[in-house]
């Protein structure tokens, strides 16, 4: 059997597959991850596959069409976003038209949060694949092409007779080595010019060394709707082998970006990784998501092992919206932790969000003091984007916050984010022009021009990487995320 995988057409440059998905001020486009992910299971088990990314390619509707129509794939998996819902349902429908026996199942962190809400929006979608369904897609493959007992496979909700079926669950994946490298996939399907990350040396890829999240952060998408709350880890050995491969058969990338929820959970797994970068000789670049919880040696074990930057969510300077959305993390902590980044030589990526529980115009002054005053590489400021199958969409629901129930209002007619929270005391537009405000008072104060005019003549490497970012990002300083 034939089977599609795809990332279907919406805005150019759409990044669907981030936690928060959009049009990004930065040029930021994420590779179809979990979609290359599960390509690597079907190849495995010998299934003919496409991956097709069209926002990445410039593909416009009728150039899918016609691909899909060429290749005409038994099944067709269709990734999916909150934003882009509307949008993704209404091209697959078009798919099933045209390709009748093709059977259309959607994937993604909206898809599983609300799969029968989902079906119900088109009567021609046959099915969700909930949750990782990196084995649940090949399961459906290999029954489809069996033409077995679709009650069987785990982990999908489908129709049947008119009615609407929620399969069991799929248990998390835990033997994680068995998944073939992701990036053999990216080499194979897709060109890795295509994606970028302003933190990140480009040419960059993804990976992910670990799913799940121990920590509970109300807001964060992935743990809540796809990886779970249980951490799985790759061995270490496994992870070095791919960076490995990364080196020897892509050599154009300059960075690896771990795209784990949290990679610094296990800190004795990090420094084992680290020390096999180092006994290997790997010269990739990398960089990861950590918590304020990372100590000194292993930051500077990391930095000797070709960690640049480290990415960190510090959300807020308030200790009370802290706790109010379970961070659990300590403001004194966040202090030490920058002090260590830049003892140990590494960069930061800092996020700061606005919007959570009991935020004020106060509590965001406060956060964007703190972001002053640690000066990190790069920042992000975003309103709070509450995605359904998380608390935060629970309690914005709960409290009759969300100013509109439309999907499609989670972005500007342009693509960018948008904000649909109206708070108590701060309004959705507020919140959009305290984060397009902090984002220019940052990005344009002496301070950091200076401190970027400096990293660039001691460090020549990191120029393009900032020439790229300015270039991509240089008309939202000016004008914000609406135009005037």
């Amino acid at each position: 059997m034939k089977v599609l995988l795809l990332n279907p057409p919406f805005f150019p440059r759409f990044s669907r597959s981030q936690r928060s998905p959009a049009v990004t001020k930065s040029g930021t486009l994420y590779y179809p991850v979990w979609l290359a992910y599960a390509a690597a299971v079907l190849e495995q088990r010998g299934f003919d596959l496409k991956l097709i990314d069209a926002p990445a390619q410039g593909l416009a509707r009728e150039d899918v069409m016609e691909i899909a129509r060429d290749f005409n794939p038994g099944l067709i998996v269709v990734g999916t976003s909150t934003p882009s819902i509307y949008n993704d349902v209404s091209f697959a429908s078009n798919l099933k038209k045209m390709l009748t026996e093709s059977f259309i199942t959607l994937v993604g962190t909206h898809v599983s949060a609300l799969a029968e809400e989902s079906l119900e929006l088109d009567t021609t979608i046959d099915a969700v694949a909930r949750g990782e369904y990196d084995y649940t897609v090949a399961d459906l493959a290999k029954t489809l092409n069996e033409k077995g007992d679709l009650t069987l496979v785990l982990g999908i909700t489908f129709r049947k007779n008119g009615a609407i079926i929620n399969n069991d669950e799929r248990p998390k994946i835990n033997e994680l080595d068995n998944i073939p490298f992701v990036s053999s996939m990216y080499k194979k399907h897709l060109n890795i010019k295509n994606y970028f990350f302003a933190a990140s040396d480009y040419p960059m890829v993804q990976i992910f060394t670990a799913r799940g999240c121990p920590f509970r952060c109300f807001f964060c998408v992935y743990p809540q709707t796809i990886h779970g709350n249980t951490y799985r880890k790759r061995n270490p050995e496994n992870v070095v082998e791919e960076f490995v491969y990364i080196q020897e058969n892509l050599p154009e990338v300059r960075e690896v970006v771990i795209e784990d929820d949290t990679f610094s959970v296990d800190k004795n797994r990090v420094r084992r990784i680290c020390e096999l970068l180092i006994q290997k000789n790997v010269k990739l670049k990398w960089n990861a998501n950590v918590r304020a919880d990372l100590d000194l040696n292993t930051m500077k074990l990391m930095k000797k092992a070709g960690c640049r930057l480290i990415i960190i969510g510090f959300e807020s300077a308030d200790q009370q919206i802290l706790d109010n959305i379970d961070k659990g993390a300590q403001v004194e902590r966040m202090e030490e932790f920058f002090k260590d980044t830049k003892k140990a030589g590494l960069l930061l990526h800092a996020a700061f969000m606005a919007g959570n529980p009991g935020e004020t115009e106060e509590t965001l002054e406060r956060t964007f003091a703190m972001a002053k005053r640690f000066m990190p590489d790069t920042v992000q400021f975003f309103p709070l984007m509450a995605y359904p199958g998380t608390r935060a969409y629970d309690w914005a629901k709960e409290n009759n916050l969300l100013k509109s129930n439309d999907f499609s209002h989670w972005l500007t007619k342009e693509g960018l984010h948008n904000c649909v929270l109206n708070l108590p005391e701060l309004s959705s537009k507020k919140l959009v022009q305290w984060c397009d405000t902090s984002r220019r008072n940052y990005y344009l104060s002496f301070r950091y021009l200076w401190y970027k005019l400096k990293q660039v003549i001691v460090h020549p490497e990191e120029a393009k990487r900032t020439i790229m970012a300015i270039y991509r990002f240089k008309k939202f300083l000016w004008r914000g995320s609406f135009k005037k």
